[in-house]
């Protein structure tokens, strides 16, 4: 599956598009250069169940871990990932 990424400014996405619809998003914003905001994280149904929302917030800690930044994760849905996650706490804010 591919998890792609569109940034503006300070705010941007990881999601997972077919024919051109976005089947599944993680939208964040940038409070800082080195500080991103997880606000929302969303899958359709046609994707739940396959461990997409984890790839997405999966995608967001690599992406943090190249560009040296921190993540708050706002969105419940991350939140409860980084807490069953301690191998991402190196990007936790």
């Amino acid at each position: 599956m591919l998890i792609q990424h569109k940034k503006i400014n300070n705010k941007g996405m990881f999601f997972v598009e077919s024919d051109g619809n976005i089947l599944a998003e993680m939208v964040y914003s940038m409070s800082s250069p080195e500080k991103m905001i997880i606000e929302h994280t969303e899958v359709s149904d046609e994707l739940r169940g396959k461990n997409v929302g984890y790839q997405l917030v999966h995608t967001a800690v690599e992406y943090a871990r190249t560009h040296g930044i921190k993540i708050t994760p706002l969105c419940p849905f991350a939140n409860a990932v980084f807490k069953k996650k301690p191998e991402y706490a190196d990007v936790l804010s």
